[in-house]
């Protein structure tokens, strides 16, 4: 018998801070071409080898002249001066000013030899000039009017007044963007030394594993390597360079090979999975035999099972095998590192403070890290919401903003307690509008015209209960005519149709629903009835659907047509208790041909080239938060209602308004 590797001590996060802090990251410097250089960070300090400019240049077109010459111009009294030349900008000039002349140069211009300041073009005319030695002959040569006086200095950049030959001009840590880039062009340098990368071997571990793009056979349990592609991400986010190596499978050997590989190329291996009490887990065992294991498991939720280490060759940090748990713990613990070994300072921008919208109690006695959603009010302040569908849902990802850390001693936060929300990215920001509810094509269709609106479909009688807690924008129901206790284990059969949404309908339409069939409909399935009375494989939808809510309604009246209960007719129906998550899910396993029947509507069925066997209609309803009215993302969503719900439903059978 495998011996299993159990978390004893757990290890209290500063101890994994501090084990991390400890493992050498760094990697050398590098020299990168100017061309490369924006985002990265400077090494060392460099001088400026030469004045910028490295020439007295006229900062504006205009006349060339020396300053004591224009001494008493103005409007009324201007001075003529001789106009002797003309420089360019980029020319050398071929011309000297002496007492009484002047050039015109353009900006940008070498100052000629003998001026000191430029009268700008606006306070000039050209006029013929007689000189003294041509009056006689009645000769003439152009000449400039200077109608004011400037001084030594003026509207001149001196040499070296940007940068001085020998001037510091950025030290080391400077990071590189447009502005540092454009000074160190006009210095003429043309490659940089720049702190290095740290290169960041990324391995997913677990037999059920298939990267993107490969075929899944779900009947063996695979899944989509998510780990590898998001952590990669976040690594380049935090500085560093992500090197992507096959997934290993939950072998000794084939993990000992992948790690040390990666060891030996990269200063810093993550791997994900594979991390916690089980019989498979043998990354431990292999950091033991080729390293040193500083810790293994750490006091936090999520991210139980992490893994500090160091092999001969780099740094390794074991991750959780869960999406979210993976995302939160690298940005918690591994991002920081990575952070500093690059030189990148974190964003000022990544964190905000928010109000919790609802409570939320814990009593774990770990630190929690607790996935966070943002939502504005309608007088635009930070609304924080906890976003936990359990580590292993990867929807997750995109539903929380960031995370809130939770103290172990903290047994509650309160509804209007500040919190600090740590956010997954800077550029987070909160949806214009929030909404939940039922999964519905129709919805689906609408959200689309909404610039950054945020739906998550955790079905109408959820959606309701959120809705009264204040959190979401909107929320969207069929049980909104209803009480919403649970029918399906109550004997009195419907439910009581007093109407407790809490919210302001903004809009409403029906849609047919009943059951999705194969194509032929092999199984002659004519309504109801065949689901109670025979014995075929049927997909109901999770119990928070309001679609499954009507289905429990049909057969309460059908119950009361045959003089029995509720629970007796659901208890004959095969597969009633078989919940499937989305609107389309039943119909896909009918198509699939894992059911003989499913609940669902007539758009899915037609959308898949199923046949369909009508039930009846349920009305749809969008209601608003009463608080939220008035939220530039509710009123746009309200136009949005008014201006094309019909013709989205135009464009969807089994819909009407």
């Amino acid at each position: 018998m495998t011996e299993r590797k159990e978390f004893r001590d757990l290890a209290e996060p500063e101890e994994a801070h501090e084990a991390i802090a400890s493992l050498d990251l760094a990697p050398d410097a590098e020299r990168v071409p100017l061309s490369d250089a924006r985002g990265r960070v400077l090494a060392e300090r460099l001088d400026a080898d030469r004045d910028v400019p490295g020439f007295d240049r006229a900062s504006m077109d205009g006349y060339a002249v020396r300053a004591r010459d224009t001494f008493g111009a103005d409007e009324v009294d201007p001075v003529l001066l001789d106009l002797v030349g003309t420089v360019h900008a980029g020319e050398k000039p071929a011309v000297e000013v002496d007492a009484g002349e002047a050039v015109e140069v353009s900006t940008g211009a070498v100052m000629p030899l003998g001026a000191d300041a430029v009268v700008m073009v606006e306070r000039t005319d050209e006029r013929e000039s007689p000189r003294d030695s041509e009056r006689a002959s009645g000769e003439t040569v152009s000449g400039v009017e200077i109608r004011t006086a400037v001084a030594p200095g003026d509207h001149v950049m001196l040499a070296g007044a940007d940068v001085a030959a020998g001037q510091r001009a950025l030290g080391p840590g400077t990071r590189l963007t447009p502005r540092e880039i454009g000074l160190l062009s006009a210095l003429g340098v043309e490659s940089i030394p720049v702190r290095g990368k740290p290169r960041v071997g990324i391995v997913s571990t677990g037999d059920e594993l298939v990267r993107p793009g490969n075929q899944l056979d779900d009947a063996a349990g695979q899944i989509y390597d998510v780990n590898s592609y998001t952590i990669a991400a976040a690594v380049e986010e935090a500085g560093g360079e992500p090197v992507l190596y096959p997934h290993a499978g939950d072998d000794y050997d084939e993990m000992e090979r992948l790690l040390s590989e990666a060891a030996a190329e990269c200063d810093l291996v993550l791997s994900s999975g594979s991390t916690s009490a089980s019989a498979v887990d043998v990354i431990y065992r292999v950091i033991e035999m080729r390293g040193e294991l500083l810790l293994h498991g750490v006091a936090v939720k999520p991210g139980k099972p992490m893994l500090v280490g160091r092999f001969p060759e780099s740094a390794y940090v074991g991750l959780p095998g869960y999406p979210v748990s993976a995302l939160t713990i690298f940005r918690a613990f591994v991002a920081p590192a990575i952070r500093a070994a690059a030189g990148v300072p974190e964003p000022t921008t990544a964190t905000v403070d928010a109000r919790m919208a609802v409570e939320e109690r814990y009593g774990e006695g770990r630190m929690r890290l607790m996935p966070t959603g943002l939502v504005e009010d309608e007088q635009g302040r930070t609304l924080a919401y906890p976003v936990d569908k359990g580590s292993g849902a990867t929807t997750s990802l995109v539903e929380a903003d960031g995370v809130v850390t939770v103290p172990p001693d903290t047994a509650y936060l309160g509804a209007g307690e500040s919190v600090e929300v740590r956010l997954f990215s800077p550029d987070v920001r909160p949806p214009s509008v929030f909404g939940v509810g039922e999964d519905d094509p129709i919805i689906s269709r609408l959200l689309d015209r909404l610039v950054s609106s945020r739906y998550l479909a955790v079905g109408g009688r959820e959606g309701l209960r959120r809705l009264r807690n204040g959190v979401p924008d909107f929320a969207v129901t069929t049980c909104a005519d209803r009480r919403t206790t649970d029918v399906e284990n109550d004997d009195a059969g419907k439910t009581d149709a007093t109407d407790a949404s809490g919210g302001t309908e903004l809009a409403s339409y029906y849609r047919e629903w009943g059951l999705v069939v194969p194509a032929g409909n092999p199984e002659e399935i004519e309504g109801l009835s065949d689901l109670v009375d025979r014995d075929l494989r049927f997909i109901n939808r999770g119990t928070d659907s309001g679609l499954r809510t009507t289905l429990g309604n049909a057969l309460a009246d059908l119950a009361d047509e045959r003089g029995t209960s509720r629970r007796e007719l659901v208890e004959s129906v095969s597969g009633f208790e078989l919940a499937a998550k989305a609107h389309e899910s039943p119909a896909r396993k009918v198509a699939a041909g894992d059911a003989d029947a499913g609940l669902g509507l007539r758009s899915t069925a037609e959308k898949l080239d199923l046949r369909f066997v009508s039930l009846g209609e349920e009305r749809v309803r969008v209601l608003a938060n009463p608080e939220r009215e008035k939220k530039e993302g509710v009123e746009e969503l309200a136009d949005a209602l008014d201006s094309a719900l019909v013709g989205v439903l135009e464009g969807l059978s089994g819909v009407r308004p």
